[in-house]
């Protein structure tokens, strides 16, 4: 606390935690004392003029409407681009439903995965399957490997936690899933297709590093990767 003189004593001045307190605890207090408003300088706060208290607190809150507004308009772009997913999500499930045989599930997952969703490849990988006429389909967007195969171990952390992943992949995924030629990936979408034990998984890729990152929200996909895997259980 600071020292000021008294009638020749020395008394500690309050301290600025004290006053605030007091203030805090007395909002009333300028309307008791509103002469004190009137002589109260403060810095502008943008510039080296002084303005009244009042002056100060509206510069205050304009700032915080601004902050309030900024945050209001970020919001609004987020819901609005959730609107979009949501409405791709449902045109995606309403193919799926109207497809008929195992080429036209495929066949409606080219056209969202590519026209919605901007995957410029895709693919869905399967450990097994009970249905001759989905094995059957020559289709480079489709592959059934056996359950034993040696190459499921790159993904073994992937089904544990049954969370799509997004980001950049390992070259030894990468040339698994799409080959050692195949156009350059920046990015790519790992979705698990059912709960454990998963069928296999809808692996998505995009040239652009940023498209799949890895802190963005996988809501959206989880979500794609339940219809799939219901469409696929239908068939297999």
């Amino acid at each position: 606390m600071n020292k000021q003189p008294a009638r020749g004593v020395e008394v500690e001045a309050p301290s600025e935690t004290s006053v605030a307190d007091y203030l805090q605890s007395n909002p009333d207090f300028f309307e008791r004392h509103s002469s004190l408003l009137a002589k109260l300088q403060l810095p502008h706060g943008r510039g080296a003029a002084t303005v009244s208290l009042v002056e100060r607190q509206v510069l205050v809150l304009r700032d915080k409407n601004e902050k309030l507004e900024a945050r209001l308009r970020e919001l609004i772009e987020v819901a609005r681009g959730n609107d979009v997913l949501a409405t791709k999500i449902h045109r995606l499930g309403c193919r799926l439903i109207r497809g008929q045989g195992p080429t036209a599930l495929i066949d409606s997952l080219e056209i969202s995965l590519r026209e919605d969703f901007g995957a410029s490849e895709w693919l869905i990988l399967l450990s097994s399957t009970g249905e001759p006429e989905l094995a059957k389909i020559a289709s480079r967007h489709l592959r059934i490997v056996d359950p034993a195969a040696p190459e499921l171990k790159m993904f073994e952390t992937l089904f544990e936690s049954g969370r799509p992943r997004c980001g950049q992949i390992r070259d030894s995924q990468r040339n698994f899933l799409f080959g050692a030629d195949s156009v350059e990936i920046g990015s790519a979408a790992l979705v698990p297709l059912g709960p454990q034990p998963a069928l296999g998984l809808l692996a998505i890729s995009s040239p652009d590093t940023e498209r799949f990152h890895p802190t963005m929200s996988t809501e959206f996909l989880a979500r794609i990767g339940d219809l799939v895997a219901e469409a696929l259980g239908k068939r297999t």
